[in-house]
């Protein structure tokens, strides 16, 4: 098995990921560590398939061109395998008879609910390889369970990095008119809500002042056709302070209060005296970070998933190999057969887990005593996206998707100075090591920039977050101040 992520070739025990074996392996020795049990002793993160398979031998590539693979030694560990899986074999099973005396049965499906819920991932995935877009299995999951946990997601990262495309391509497919969606780019001169919202006209009384970006009516078609997604793409929603053009959006979803748009108690022009912010509108913000954008304030943080774009050694050199198309063309509404099924789950009913509640009250414990602990809204929605993660992908790891709401509801609002955030730091990147004796020490090492020693009992419960806060640790020691936000 070639994980091209993490550039390793894996010959393994092999485990069917969904048929029951009827036979076990017999390992001349102890048993060996399966391919989930290695990715994260290693910092790997989670493996992409067979993660219950167990490693025979590992083989890391050192490039592109496969440089530190000896073949004779990988035929000569195939053979090996080969001669333990004829030994297996002794005693066969009996073959079935080749005509079977009745038909197989039809295996019906025992919840079409998860089938569904799950085919919103893999259908979406499908149709952005057709449209020549790239994006991984978990970063398609973990934006859509985003925006149905809270439909205010903002996309952070690199400058180029696809974030406003996974944003527009998502919604051409699941929308099955261009009237459901809008891109508006915010510009720097945006000081109150009129671009948004428009005015009513103070000199022509009777007459309301819409705003050109027409987001005002992409809310009100939203409000008429509750069961249809409608998208509001705010690109680089950081261009002007955050708090003065959305301030009236912010204060709605938390509340659930209408907007008022003007004092008479008739419509002018068609525009109602308020709106309400439809449940079926999905808000998405992306940010880029350089001298010419303002920060986010915790306000805003608090009531977003903030997701990280960041490229990959592999992706870049896939793309500087020409093994990429510079057009991506997403054919529009080719996914809104699904566009109700989103919408139901969007407002269905929102399940806890046990396993995530657990895991965060052992982060509030520990964040606590130095006053870094989260609130009831960020415990609500980790939980929240929890659920909708386990329907949106079942096989998917606690651990792995805790790891996710930990990066994306935690994380954005850590900031600050060194004698502020040093000790929080730590505690966070112990948080995400496995509890062990040496976890102090294996910290230490960590923040120095050394290499983990490869210890058996060593587990990095969250690689995605243990990896982001090593690097804010380092910006922080490096200039004495450091967020989330990189630029």
């Amino acid at each position: 098995m070639y994980y091209k992520r993490v550039n390793l070739l894996i010959l393994a025990y092999g485990v069917s990921a969904t048929n029951p074996p009827n036979r076990n392996w017999h390992f001349p020795e102890e048993r060996p560590p399966t391919t989930k049990e290695y990715f994260r002793r290693n910092g790997l993160g989670e493996p992409e398939r067979y993660p219950e398979s167990f490693i025979y031998k590992a083989y890391e590539i050192l490039d592109t061109t496969n440089r530190g693979l000896d073949e004779a030694t990988i035929v000569g560990d195939l053979d090996a395998l080969l001669d333990e899986y004829k030994g297996i074999f002794e005693n066969p099973i009996p073959e079935e008879p080749e005509t079977p005396i009745q038909p197989p049965p039809t295996i019906v499906e025992s919840n079409p609910a998860k089938t569904q819920e799950h085919s919103l991932v893999s259908k979406f995935l499908d149709a952005a390889k057709s449209a020549h877009y790239r994006v991984s299995e978990d970063l398609a999951t973990r934006y859509i369970a985003s925006l149905l946990t809270k439909p205010f997601v903002i996309l952070t990262g690199l400058s180029g990095s696809g974030k406003t495309k996974l944003a527009q391509v998502f919604a051409e497919w699941i929308c099955e008119s261009e009237e459901q969606y809008r891109i508006v780019p915010v510009g720097a001169d945006w000081t109150n809500r009129e671009p948004l919202l428009g005015f009513p006209n103070a000199l022509d009384r009777g007459r309301y002042v819409s705003p050109d970006s027409r987001v005002l009516e992409l809310m009100i078609d939203a409000e008429r056709n509750p069961d249809k997604p409608y998208f509001l793409i705010l690109d680089e929603m950081n261009m002007s302070h955050v708090e003065r053009y959305f301030a009236d959006f912010l204060s709605a979803m938390e509340s659930g209060e209408k907007i008022f748009l003007h004092p008479e108690s008739h419509d002018l022009e068609g525009i109602p005296s308020s709106v309400t912010l439809p449940a079926n509108l999905f808000m998405v913000g992306t940010v880029n970070i350089d001298e010419t954008t303002y920060m986010f304030s915790p306000k805003v943080l608090d009531r977003a998933n903030v997701i990280e774009f960041r490229v990959s050694d592999t992706e870049m050199d896939v793309f500087l190999r020409g093994d990429t198309h510079s057009a991506i063309e997403m054919k529009r509404g080719s996914g809104s057969e699904l566009g109700n099924l989103f919408i139901s789950l969007r407002n269905g009913e929102k399940q806890s887990h046990d396993f995530a509640r657990e895991k965060l009250m052992e982060f509030f414990r520990e964040l606590r005593p130095i006053g870094a602990e989260f609130g009831y809204r960020t415990a609500s929605e980790i939980s929240r996206f929890f659920s909708f993660m386990k329907k949106l992908s079942p096989d998917a790891e606690n651990d792995a998707i805790l790891d996710g709401a930990i990066f994306q509801k935690l994380l954005p609002k850590v900031h600050g100075s060194r004698s502020k955030l040093d000790p929080v730091l730590k505690k966070l990147i112990g948080l995400c090591l496995s509890p062990s004796e040496a976890q102090k020490e294996l910290v230490d090492v960590l923040i120095k920039g050394s290499k983990v020693p490869n210890e058996p009992d060593l587990l990095v419960r969250y690689p995605l977050s243990l990896e982001k806060l090593l690097r804010m640790y380092r910006n922080m020691t490096d200039n004495g101040f450091t967020s989330f936000a990189e630029a």
